[in-house]
Protein backbone atom coordinates (compact mmCIF):
# COMPACT_ATOMS: atom_id res chain seq x y z
CA UNK A 1 0.00 0.00 0.00
CA UNK A 2 2.87 2.30 0.66
CA UNK A 3 4.56 2.29 -2.53
CA UNK A 4 1.72 3.04 -4.68
CA UNK A 5 1.27 6.62 -3.81
CA UNK A 6 5.49 6.90 -4.02
CA UNK A 7 5.48 5.31 -7.27
CA UNK A 8 2.55 8.03 -7.81
CA UNK A 9 4.97 10.98 -6.67
CA UNK A 10 7.85 9.58 -8.61
CA UNK A 11 5.75 9.60 -11.72
CA UNK A 12 4.60 13.59 -10.74
CA UNK A 13 7.70 14.60 -10.43
CA UNK A 14 9.02 12.68 -14.10
CA UNK A 15 6.31 14.65 -15.38
CA UNK A 16 7.19 17.98 -13.68
CA UNK A 17 10.86 18.11 -14.40
CA UNK A 18 9.79 16.97 -18.37
CA UNK A 19 7.86 19.98 -19.02
CA UNK A 20 10.10 22.37 -16.81
CA UNK A 21 12.71 20.78 -19.70
CA UNK A 22 10.43 20.78 -22.28
CA UNK A 23 9.73 24.65 -21.25
CA UNK A 24 13.81 25.20 -21.29
CA UNK A 25 14.74 23.57 -24.34
CA UNK A 26 11.76 25.50 -26.44
CA UNK A 27 12.78 28.77 -24.76
CA UNK A 28 16.36 28.30 -25.46
CA UNK A 29 16.33 27.39 -28.90
CA UNK A 30 13.75 30.21 -29.47
CA UNK A 31 15.53 33.03 -27.93
CA UNK A 32 18.50 31.86 -30.41
CA UNK A 33 16.19 32.42 -33.48
CA UNK A 34 15.34 35.75 -32.11
CA UNK A 35 18.78 36.84 -31.06
CA UNK A 36 20.17 35.48 -35.02
CA UNK A 37 16.81 37.10 -36.82
CA UNK A 38 17.25 40.44 -35.49
CA UNK A 39 21.02 40.43 -35.67
CA UNK A 40 20.46 39.40 -39.65
CA UNK A 41 18.31 42.37 -39.84
CA UNK A 42 19.68 44.77 -38.34
CA UNK A 43 22.91 44.58 -40.10
CA UNK A 44 19.96 44.16 -43.59
CA UNK A 45 19.14 47.74 -42.11
CA UNK A 46 15.40 46.51 -40.89
CA UNK A 47 15.82 48.46 -37.73
CA UNK A 48 15.51 51.88 -39.16
CA UNK A 49 11.81 50.62 -40.45
CA UNK A 50 8.99 53.37 -39.40
CA UNK A 51 6.28 52.18 -36.68
CA UNK A 52 7.88 50.16 -34.08
CA UNK A 53 8.09 47.48 -37.07
CA UNK A 54 11.40 46.15 -36.51
CA UNK A 55 9.70 43.62 -33.54
CA UNK A 56 7.44 42.75 -35.40
CA UNK A 57 9.40 41.84 -38.59
CA UNK A 58 12.08 39.18 -36.78
CA UNK A 59 8.59 37.46 -35.23
CA UNK A 60 7.82 37.23 -39.07
CA UNK A 61 11.50 36.11 -40.11
CA UNK A 62 10.81 33.08 -37.28
CA UNK A 63 7.53 32.67 -38.63
CA UNK A 64 9.07 31.92 -41.85
CA UNK A 65 11.77 29.72 -40.45
CA UNK A 66 10.09 27.24 -39.13
CA UNK A 67 7.58 26.77 -42.32
CA UNK A 68 5.13 29.37 -41.32
CA UNK A 69 3.13 30.85 -43.44
CA UNK A 70 2.94 34.85 -43.82
CA UNK A 71 1.06 36.42 -46.03
CA UNK A 72 2.02 39.84 -47.87
CA UNK A 73 -1.07 42.54 -48.80
CA UNK A 74 -1.38 45.31 -50.61
CA UNK A 75 -3.71 48.54 -50.63
CA UNK A 76 -3.68 51.18 -52.49
CA UNK A 77 -7.55 53.43 -52.87
CA UNK A 78 -9.92 52.61 -54.92
CA UNK A 79 -8.60 52.85 -58.53
CA UNK A 80 -5.17 51.65 -57.81
CA UNK A 81 -3.80 47.70 -56.97
CA UNK A 82 -0.69 46.31 -55.99
CA UNK A 83 0.24 42.45 -55.68
CA UNK A 84 3.14 41.61 -53.15
CA UNK A 85 3.87 37.67 -52.44
CA UNK A 86 7.03 36.35 -50.48
CA UNK A 87 7.99 32.73 -50.23
CA UNK A 88 11.23 31.81 -48.40
CA UNK A 89 12.81 30.22 -46.05
CA UNK A 90 15.81 32.16 -43.70
CA UNK A 91 17.83 28.53 -43.02
CA UNK A 92 20.46 30.72 -40.76
CA UNK A 93 17.59 31.19 -38.38
CA UNK A 94 16.27 27.65 -38.55
CA UNK A 95 19.57 26.27 -38.20
CA UNK A 96 20.11 28.20 -35.37
CA UNK A 97 16.89 27.10 -33.56
CA UNK A 98 17.09 23.04 -34.68
CA UNK A 99 20.08 22.53 -32.99
CA UNK A 100 18.94 24.05 -29.66
CA UNK A 101 15.85 22.33 -29.65
CA UNK A 102 17.23 18.88 -31.00
CA UNK A 103 20.27 18.73 -28.20
CA UNK A 104 17.40 20.04 -25.32
CA UNK A 105 15.15 17.26 -26.46
CA UNK A 106 18.20 14.31 -26.47
CA UNK A 107 19.85 15.20 -23.13
CA UNK A 108 17.18 13.79 -21.19
CA UNK A 109 16.89 10.59 -23.10
CA UNK A 110 21.35 10.24 -23.21
CA UNK A 111 22.62 6.77 -22.65
CA UNK A 112 20.05 5.00 -22.87
CA UNK A 113 19.05 2.16 -25.08
CA UNK A 114 15.73 1.67 -25.37
CA UNK A 115 12.40 3.79 -24.81
CA UNK A 116 8.96 2.86 -24.70
CA UNK A 117 7.20 4.54 -27.15
CA UNK A 118 4.77 6.02 -24.72
CA UNK A 119 7.16 8.12 -22.97
CA UNK A 120 8.85 9.15 -26.14
CA UNK A 121 5.71 10.38 -27.18
CA UNK A 122 4.81 12.04 -23.88
CA UNK A 123 7.97 13.73 -23.74
CA UNK A 124 7.54 14.96 -27.37
CA UNK A 125 3.97 16.11 -26.91
CA UNK A 126 5.42 18.49 -23.50
CA UNK A 127 7.46 20.27 -26.42
CA UNK A 128 4.44 20.53 -28.97
CA UNK A 129 2.25 21.72 -26.24
CA UNK A 130 5.13 24.46 -25.33
CA UNK A 131 6.23 25.18 -29.01
CA UNK A 132 2.49 25.70 -30.25
CA UNK A 133 2.03 28.25 -27.38
CA UNK A 134 5.52 29.82 -28.96
CA UNK A 135 3.95 29.98 -32.43
CA UNK A 136 0.70 31.06 -31.51
CA UNK A 137 2.42 34.34 -29.98
CA UNK A 138 4.74 35.00 -32.65
CA UNK A 139 2.28 34.67 -35.45
CA UNK A 140 -0.30 37.35 -33.25
CA UNK A 141 2.74 39.39 -33.06
CA UNK A 142 4.17 38.62 -37.33
CA UNK A 143 1.73 41.64 -38.99
CA UNK A 144 2.51 45.18 -40.03
CA UNK A 145 1.62 47.46 -42.76
CA UNK A 146 4.12 50.15 -44.61
CA UNK A 147 3.30 53.66 -46.56
CA UNK A 148 4.76 52.94 -50.26
CA UNK A 149 5.56 56.38 -51.44
CA UNK A 150 5.68 56.06 -55.27
CA UNK A 151 8.44 57.44 -57.53
CA UNK A 152 8.09 60.73 -59.16
CA UNK A 153 6.88 64.09 -58.37
CA UNK A 154 3.90 63.89 -60.70
CA UNK A 155 3.36 59.99 -60.21
CA UNK A 156 2.76 60.57 -56.12
CA UNK A 157 0.88 64.40 -57.18
CA UNK A 158 -1.86 61.91 -58.67
CA UNK A 159 -1.91 59.39 -56.73
CA UNK A 160 -2.53 61.91 -53.48
CA UNK A 161 -5.19 63.14 -55.46
CA UNK A 162 -7.22 60.23 -56.69
CA UNK A 163 -6.55 57.83 -52.95
CA UNK A 164 -4.51 56.09 -54.40
CA UNK A 165 -1.53 55.98 -51.99
CA UNK A 166 -0.03 52.69 -51.88
CA UNK A 167 1.01 50.63 -48.77
CA UNK A 168 2.18 46.62 -48.58
CA UNK A 169 1.83 45.25 -45.33
CA UNK A 170 2.23 41.39 -43.94
CA UNK A 171 0.67 39.41 -41.85
CA UNK A 172 1.17 35.39 -40.56
CA UNK A 173 -1.46 33.22 -41.05
CA UNK A 174 -1.94 32.15 -37.26
CA UNK A 175 -3.64 28.40 -38.52
CA UNK A 176 -1.39 27.39 -40.98
CA UNK A 177 1.77 28.71 -38.96
CA UNK A 178 0.90 26.17 -36.19
CA UNK A 179 0.35 23.12 -38.63
CA UNK A 180 3.29 23.70 -40.68
CA UNK A 181 5.78 25.01 -37.50
CA UNK A 182 4.42 21.93 -35.47
CA UNK A 183 5.25 19.61 -38.66
CA UNK A 184 8.32 21.22 -38.55
CA UNK A 185 9.52 20.42 -34.61
CA UNK A 186 8.15 16.69 -35.52
CA UNK A 187 10.37 16.28 -38.66
CA UNK A 188 13.66 17.75 -36.43
CA UNK A 189 12.90 15.86 -33.32
CA UNK A 190 12.37 12.43 -35.82
CA UNK A 191 15.56 13.26 -37.04
CA UNK A 192 17.30 13.66 -33.48
CA UNK A 193 16.54 10.77 -33.08
CA UNK A 194 17.76 9.05 -36.22
CA UNK A 195 20.89 11.14 -35.79
CA UNK A 196 22.04 10.34 -32.52
CA UNK A 197 23.60 7.30 -31.30
CA UNK A 198 22.92 7.49 -27.44
CA UNK A 199 19.17 8.29 -27.65
CA UNK A 200 17.10 5.24 -27.21
CA UNK A 201 14.41 3.77 -29.69
CA UNK A 202 11.08 1.97 -29.24
CA UNK A 203 11.94 -1.93 -28.95
CA UNK A 204 10.11 -2.58 -32.24
CA UNK A 205 12.70 -0.39 -34.24
CA UNK A 206 16.43 -0.87 -32.96
CA UNK A 207 16.67 -3.19 -35.74
CA UNK A 208 16.48 -0.19 -38.22
CA UNK A 209 19.39 1.20 -36.54
CA UNK A 210 22.48 -0.32 -37.90
CA UNK A 211 21.04 1.05 -41.63
CA UNK A 212 19.35 4.30 -40.68
CA UNK A 213 21.67 5.68 -37.82
CA UNK A 214 24.54 6.07 -39.96
CA UNK A 215 23.60 7.22 -42.85
CA UNK A 216 21.23 10.14 -41.29
CA UNK A 217 24.48 10.98 -39.15
CA UNK A 218 26.54 11.10 -42.46
CA UNK A 219 24.40 13.49 -44.27
CA UNK A 220 23.99 15.94 -41.22
CA UNK A 221 27.66 15.87 -41.66
CA UNK A 222 27.77 16.53 -44.64
CA UNK A 223 25.23 19.39 -44.33
CA UNK A 224 27.09 20.62 -41.40
CA UNK A 225 30.54 20.44 -43.66
CA UNK A 226 28.92 22.72 -45.97
CA UNK A 227 27.99 25.41 -43.51
CA UNK A 228 31.10 25.62 -41.91
CA UNK A 229 32.75 25.62 -45.21
CA UNK A 230 30.32 29.19 -46.30
CA UNK A 231 30.99 30.51 -43.04
CA UNK A 232 34.46 30.43 -43.64
CA UNK A 233 34.30 31.99 -47.04
CA UNK A 234 32.08 34.45 -45.73
CA UNK A 235 34.15 35.15 -43.18
CA UNK A 236 36.91 35.81 -45.55
CA UNK A 237 34.82 38.24 -48.13
CA UNK A 238 34.06 40.21 -45.22
CA UNK A 239 37.41 40.64 -44.13
CA UNK A 240 38.73 41.25 -47.76
CA UNK A 241 36.16 42.82 -50.12
CA UNK A 242 34.61 44.92 -47.46
CA UNK A 243 30.86 45.63 -47.35
CA UNK A 244 30.42 44.01 -44.11
CA UNK A 245 26.57 44.96 -43.11
CA UNK A 246 25.70 43.17 -46.30
CA UNK A 247 28.15 39.86 -45.65
CA UNK A 248 26.51 39.64 -42.29
CA UNK A 249 23.03 40.24 -42.89
CA UNK A 250 24.03 36.98 -45.11
CA UNK A 251 25.83 34.74 -42.96
CA UNK A 252 22.83 35.56 -40.43
CA UNK A 253 19.88 35.17 -42.41
CA UNK A 254 21.11 32.70 -45.39
CA UNK A 255 23.84 30.92 -45.02
CA UNK A 256 22.70 27.37 -45.29
CA UNK A 257 20.31 28.52 -48.00
CA UNK A 258 23.61 29.02 -49.95
CA UNK A 259 25.79 26.53 -48.82
CA UNK A 260 23.24 24.13 -49.48
CA UNK A 261 22.32 25.19 -52.90
CA UNK A 262 26.10 25.34 -53.46
CA UNK A 263 25.70 21.29 -52.81
CA UNK A 264 23.46 20.40 -55.20
CA UNK A 265 24.86 22.80 -58.18
CA UNK A 266 28.69 20.92 -56.95
CA UNK A 267 26.41 17.49 -57.86
CA UNK A 268 25.40 19.18 -61.45
CA UNK A 269 21.90 19.42 -60.51
CA UNK A 270 20.23 23.10 -62.42
CA UNK A 271 18.22 25.41 -60.16
CA UNK A 272 15.61 27.92 -62.50
CA UNK A 273 16.06 31.51 -61.54
CA UNK A 274 15.31 35.13 -62.02
CA UNK A 275 15.98 38.73 -61.04
CA UNK A 276 14.36 41.44 -62.39
CA UNK A 277 14.15 44.96 -60.64
CA UNK A 278 16.05 46.52 -58.13
CA UNK A 279 15.78 43.97 -55.44
CA UNK A 280 18.02 40.58 -55.80
CA UNK A 281 18.96 37.30 -54.21
CA UNK A 282 21.15 37.26 -51.43
CA UNK A 283 23.96 35.27 -53.27
CA UNK A 284 27.28 36.00 -54.49
CA UNK A 285 27.89 38.77 -57.61
CA UNK A 286 28.82 36.20 -60.04
CA UNK A 287 25.27 34.28 -59.37
CA UNK A 288 23.02 37.20 -59.74
CA UNK A 289 24.68 37.85 -62.91
CA UNK A 290 23.91 34.32 -64.08
CA UNK A 291 19.55 35.11 -62.95
CA UNK A 292 19.62 38.79 -63.66
CA UNK A 293 17.93 38.43 -67.44
CA UNK A 294 14.41 39.30 -68.61
CA UNK A 295 13.28 35.92 -69.45
CA UNK A 296 14.74 33.47 -66.67
CA UNK A 297 17.92 31.86 -66.54
CA UNK A 298 19.60 28.21 -65.36
CA UNK A 299 22.01 28.46 -63.01
CA UNK A 300 24.05 25.47 -63.08
CA UNK A 301 28.20 24.69 -62.68
CA UNK A 302 28.06 25.72 -66.85
CA UNK A 303 26.64 28.99 -66.32
CA UNK A 304 28.16 29.88 -63.50
CA UNK A 305 31.44 28.80 -65.33
CA UNK A 306 30.79 31.45 -68.16
CA UNK A 307 31.27 34.58 -65.45
CA UNK A 308 33.51 32.94 -63.07
CA UNK A 309 35.73 29.61 -63.95
CA UNK A 310 36.17 29.27 -59.94
CA UNK A 311 32.35 27.83 -60.15
CA UNK A 312 34.13 24.51 -60.87
CA UNK A 313 35.48 24.52 -57.47
CA UNK A 314 31.81 23.24 -56.00
CA UNK A 315 32.64 20.02 -58.44
CA UNK A 316 36.01 19.05 -56.61
CA UNK A 317 33.97 20.11 -52.75
CA UNK A 318 31.09 17.74 -53.48
CA UNK A 319 33.93 15.18 -55.32
CA UNK A 320 36.14 15.02 -51.56
CA UNK A 321 33.25 15.91 -49.29
CA UNK A 322 30.91 12.92 -50.99
CA UNK A 323 33.54 9.83 -50.50
CA UNK A 324 34.44 12.00 -46.72
CA UNK A 325 30.52 11.70 -45.41
CA UNK A 326 30.24 8.22 -47.19
CA UNK A 327 33.47 6.91 -44.87
CA UNK A 328 31.84 8.28 -41.97
CA UNK A 329 28.95 5.95 -42.56
CA UNK A 330 30.83 3.15 -42.96
CA UNK A 331 32.69 3.39 -40.05
CA UNK A 332 29.96 3.26 -37.91
CA UNK A 333 28.37 0.95 -39.56
CA UNK A 334 28.20 -2.57 -38.58
CA UNK A 335 31.70 -4.44 -39.90
CA UNK A 336 29.12 -7.31 -41.80
CA UNK A 337 27.64 -4.36 -44.16
CA UNK A 338 28.97 -5.28 -47.71
CA UNK A 339 30.12 -2.22 -50.05
CA UNK A 340 27.28 -2.26 -52.17
CA UNK A 341 24.45 -1.71 -49.15
CA UNK A 342 26.92 0.68 -48.38
CA UNK A 343 26.12 2.35 -51.74
CA UNK A 344 22.23 1.89 -51.40
CA UNK A 345 22.43 3.24 -47.94
CA UNK A 346 24.42 6.31 -49.08
CA UNK A 347 22.63 7.03 -52.56
CA UNK A 348 18.49 6.91 -50.67
CA UNK A 349 20.07 9.22 -47.81
CA UNK A 350 21.82 11.93 -50.39
CA UNK A 351 18.49 11.60 -52.62
CA UNK A 352 16.54 12.58 -49.40
CA UNK A 353 18.58 15.02 -48.47
CA UNK A 354 18.73 16.69 -51.84
CA UNK A 355 15.12 16.64 -51.77
CA UNK A 356 15.15 18.34 -48.64
CA UNK A 357 17.50 21.22 -50.03
CA UNK A 358 14.85 21.46 -53.18
CA UNK A 359 11.87 21.95 -50.72
CA UNK A 360 13.65 24.35 -48.30
CA UNK A 361 15.73 26.16 -50.34
CA UNK A 362 13.36 27.58 -53.20
CA UNK A 363 12.18 31.09 -52.77
CA UNK A 364 10.25 33.38 -54.87
CA UNK A 365 9.55 37.24 -54.43
CA UNK A 366 7.36 39.65 -56.33
CA UNK A 367 6.34 43.01 -55.90
CA UNK A 368 4.13 45.58 -58.31
CA UNK A 369 1.87 48.91 -58.36
CA UNK A 370 -0.74 49.62 -61.24
CA UNK A 371 -3.43 52.18 -61.54
CA UNK A 372 -6.47 52.10 -63.62
CA UNK A 373 -4.33 48.73 -64.90
CA UNK A 374 -2.14 50.92 -66.77
CA UNK A 375 1.16 49.29 -65.87
CA UNK A 376 3.93 50.00 -63.06
CA UNK A 377 4.39 53.72 -61.39
CA UNK A 378 6.04 51.97 -58.54
CA UNK A 379 9.22 54.09 -59.44
CA UNK A 380 11.56 50.99 -60.27
CA UNK A 381 9.61 49.18 -56.82
CA UNK A 382 8.07 46.55 -59.13
CA UNK A 383 10.05 43.28 -59.34
CA UNK A 384 10.39 39.62 -59.33
CA UNK A 385 12.75 37.37 -58.10
CA UNK A 386 12.44 33.33 -57.85
CA UNK A 387 14.82 30.25 -57.54
CA UNK A 388 13.53 26.89 -58.06
CA UNK A 389 15.10 23.59 -58.64
CA UNK A 390 14.99 21.15 -61.18
CA UNK A 391 13.86 18.98 -58.74
CA UNK A 392 13.90 15.19 -60.73
CA UNK A 393 17.21 16.08 -62.52
CA UNK A 394 18.44 16.62 -58.88
CA UNK A 395 17.34 13.42 -57.09
CA UNK A 396 18.44 11.19 -60.27
CA UNK A 397 22.54 12.38 -59.53
CA UNK A 398 21.96 12.38 -55.86
CA UNK A 399 21.52 9.03 -56.66
CA UNK A 400 24.65 8.44 -59.07
CA UNK A 401 26.69 9.81 -56.85
CA UNK A 402 25.17 8.86 -53.75
CA UNK A 403 26.21 5.09 -55.23
CA UNK A 404 29.89 5.87 -56.45
CA UNK A 405 30.52 8.06 -52.97
CA UNK A 406 28.73 4.62 -50.94
CA UNK A 407 30.93 2.48 -52.84
CA UNK A 408 34.61 4.45 -52.25
CA UNK A 409 33.45 5.36 -48.44
CA UNK A 410 33.42 1.52 -48.10
CA UNK A 411 36.72 0.48 -49.32
CA UNK A 412 38.24 3.41 -47.33
CA UNK A 413 36.71 2.63 -43.95
CA UNK A 414 37.54 -1.15 -44.76
CA UNK A 415 40.68 -1.11 -42.69
CA UNK A 416 38.79 1.06 -39.88
CA UNK A 417 37.83 -1.53 -36.71
CA UNK A 418 33.83 -1.47 -36.30
CA UNK A 419 30.89 -2.32 -34.48
CA UNK A 420 30.79 -6.31 -34.60
CA UNK A 421 34.33 -6.76 -35.96
CA UNK A 422 35.48 -9.49 -34.02
CA UNK A 423 39.51 -9.53 -33.96
CA UNK A 424 41.35 -13.00 -35.19
CA UNK A 425 42.85 -14.91 -32.29
CA UNK A 426 46.60 -15.06 -31.81
CA UNK A 427 48.80 -18.04 -32.47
Amino acid sequence: MSQQPSSERAGRRRASHGWRDALAAVLAGLALMIVTAALGLWAAGAAELPGNAFPRVVAAVVVMAVGGSVELSGDAGLIAETQAGLTVMPLSVTLAGALVIAGGFLRPLRNRAVASTRELTGWAARMATVWALALIALAALARHSFAVRPGGRTIADIGDLLDASPEVGFRADIALTLVFGLLWLAALLVLALLVSRKAPLPARLVRFQESVRPAAFSMVALLMAYVVLGLVIGLVVLVTRGHPAETCAVLLLGLPNLAWLALTLGLGASWEGKVQGPFGLPVPHVMDSVLRTSDGSTLNLSSLSQYDGRAWWLLVAAALLLPAAAFLMAARSPARTRPWQHAVHMAAALALTVLTICLVARLSAHYGLSLLGLGDIGGGLAGEVFLRPKVFTALGLAVVWGLAAGFVGSLLAARVRRRGEVEPAAN
